[in-house]
């Protein structure tokens, strides 16, 4: 069983629970390792896990039956996802696969459905978590039906900045080129290019190994 302080530090819901609800949590979760590259589940598959990235850098999306891919977000630590498919208890509709060696953490469907009957502080991280989410491929259909490949993957960079589905990040984002062209369906060359073009208006700086956002707002709406 994973220790109290550990987990709340994890698992910002786990904060909003009361002594009770805490030990059922601790007691259904487990952690697994995945390598780089490497699917946690694909579409079609059953995974019953409510599951929530401890370290490491996972992408969700899909590919189509003519092998193109489409990027449906980003999730870095602190992210915890898959509620839809637990609680409709279906097969996956996306895949997800580490962009690096990840750590997860995985709730099973009973404690999970435990704690969705019992626990108000958890409904209502619930309720956010859903409507954040919906926000937020809402935004994707939109990014990729009007804003050219700098304003897709300033959406991009900008999505992994929601307090909601993403806490307790700071504005630097430890994160490579290559992998920032994954989460933005673009290539390695193309992000370099576009990452320059927005360090060049002042709203990010690339440094070793990563990025520091330096305008936030300015992402969020770059394209506009």
């Amino acid at each position: 069983m994973i220790a109290a302080d550990y987990l709340k530090r994890i698992a910002a819901w786990s904060r909003e629970l009361n002594e009770r609800e805490l030990e059922i949590a601790r007691a259904g979760i487990v952690e697994k390792s995945y390598r780089a590259d490497e699917f946690i589940f694909m579409r079609g598959d059953r995974f019953d896990y409510w599951t929530g990235v401890v370290t490491g850098l996972a992408r969700m999306g899909i590919v189509s039956r003519g092998g193109k891919a489409t990027s449906f977000a980003g999730l870095t630590s602190g992210a915890w996802f898959g509620e839809g498919s637990v609680l409709k208890k279906e097969p996956r509709r996306y895949d997800v696969v580490a962009l690096r060696d990840t750590r997860l953490a995985m709730m099973d469907r009973n404690t999970f459905f435990w704690l969705f009957e019992n626990s108000v502080g958890f409904n209502r991280f619930l309720v956010g978590q859903l409507n954040e989410r919906l926000g937020q491929f809402i935004g994707l259909l939109e990014y990729g039906r009007t804003l050219d490949a700098t304003a897709r993957l300033a959406r991009s960079i900008a999505s992994l900045f929601n307090p909601i589905l993403y806490p307790d990040l700071t504005m630097h984002l430890e994160i490579t080129q290559e992998e920032i062209g994954a989460l933005s369906g673009i290539s390695r060359q193309n992000a370099n290019q576009c990452l320059k073009r927005l360090e060049k208006q002042g709203l990010l700086r690339l440094e070793y190994g990563g990025v520091t956002i330096v305008d936030l707002e300015r992402l969020r709406h770059y394209g506009e």
